[in-house]
């Protein structure tokens, strides 16, 4: 097995080690949902607020371990794999530390969810701005809009800009830590900006190339 794989299945794992542990400890009701200023205005049951989130963490895993082999450019995959591969340790860590959260929340241990947000989000856009700069063509990650999917230059330079942009994303976010009750504005602001501008440079970048194309 890829060392990245035996990583990922050992955080699976973990999750549902977690789960099991802290059965005995948490009430029959368990908060799992908070509103943006922290407060729970969400509850599962017991079995439903333990598995959950192991089960869904199962289920990204097996796509994300699925894509590089059902894509049609698979081989550019390829190129940039140990990048994809880190993606997905991080994305499940964050997931692994947000299910702790909800965890200690229902033993009384209030550690607010507008503090480990932020902090994950920021560093899970960071990192997905080292994945974006490092992609190649592909049908499942990175930028994919029309004019990134028709052109290799296009897709290279949208996609380095897109990951500079995100890693500035990540940082403002992880701010948002400082300012509970504004965190999600930290989160949603900046990523917005960055979805947005991509289009448009992507689409602006691709006129220029049809433009030179007609040129020649």
């Amino acid at each position: 097995m890829r060392k990245g794989t035996v990583t990922i299945t050992g955080l699976v794992l973990l999750s549902f080690i977690l789960s099991i542990y802290f059965y005995p400890h948490v009430p029959e009701q368990m908060a799992t949902h908070w509103n943006s200023q922290g407060e729970v205005d969400g509850y599962m049951s017991k079995l439903w607020g333990l598995f959950f989130m192991p089960l869904l963490i199962t289920g990204i895993v097996i796509m994300f371990l699925v894509i590089p082999k059902i894509d049609p450019k698979k081989e550019n995959i390829a190129k940039f794999r140990k990048c994809y591969d880190g993606f997905i340790v991080i994305l499940i860590l964050f997931m692994v530390a947000v299910h702790l959260q909800t965890l200690l929340w229902n033993t009384g241990i209030r550690i607010s969810p507008n503090v480990v947000l932020p902090t994950g989000i920021g560093l899970l856009f960071y990192y997905i701005g080292i994945l974006t700069e490092n992609t190649e063509r592909n049908w499942f990650i990175g930028i994919r809009i029309p004019w990134t999917l028709s052109s290799d230059r296009v897709w290279k330079r949208t996609n380095r800009l897109g990951g500079k942009l995100f890693k500035i994303a990540g940082i403002v976010a992880i701010f948002g830590a400082f300012f509970p009750e504004l965190a999600i504005y930290f989160i949603l602001v900046p990523v917005i900006f960055v979805a947005g501008f991509t289009v448009v440079y992507s689409y602006v970048e691709y006129q220029k190339e049809l433009k030179e194309n007609e040129r020649e």
